[in-house]
């Protein structure tokens, strides 16, 4: 039985990470070793990034809900200890949604949230 060769899985292979280096400066767009350097680095970078993205949201989420928490004479934590006793399951996403685009909706439920801290 004839030897395969592994030739053009090689090729293929090389020429993926070459395409994923495309743009990036001097040899690291042209030289395989490192291409294959750059592209495995800027993979973790990407793998990274996609967790800080989801903490970044919830951050901001949380800082214009203070910040609407304060128009309305309460702080954040307050607000939340009242939304969770007054049985309003509301993410953060949604509540800072409402405080943007709704401030009558959003001083509504504050004032169930002090209703129920009460």
């Amino acid at each position: 039985m004839a030897r395969i060769k592994g030739a053009m899985m090689t090729r293929k292979h090389r020429n993926k990470v070459l395409g994923m280096a495309k743009g990036y400066w001097g040899s690291k767009s042209r030289h395989y070793k490192m291409a294959n350097q750059a592209v495995m680095k800027s993979l973790r970078y990407a793998y990274v990034g996609r967790k800080q993205r989801k903490r970044d949201f919830r951050q901001l989420w949380i800082a214009r809900i203070s910040a609407a928490c304060k128009l309305n004479g309460t702080n954040y934590s307050t607000f939340m200890h009242g939304l969770k006793t007054a049985g309003i399951q509301m993410n953060r996403k949604m509540l800072s949604e409402t405080a943007i685009n709704d401030p009558a909706a959003f001083t509504a439920l504050v004032e169930q949230a002090k209703a129920a801290v009460k």
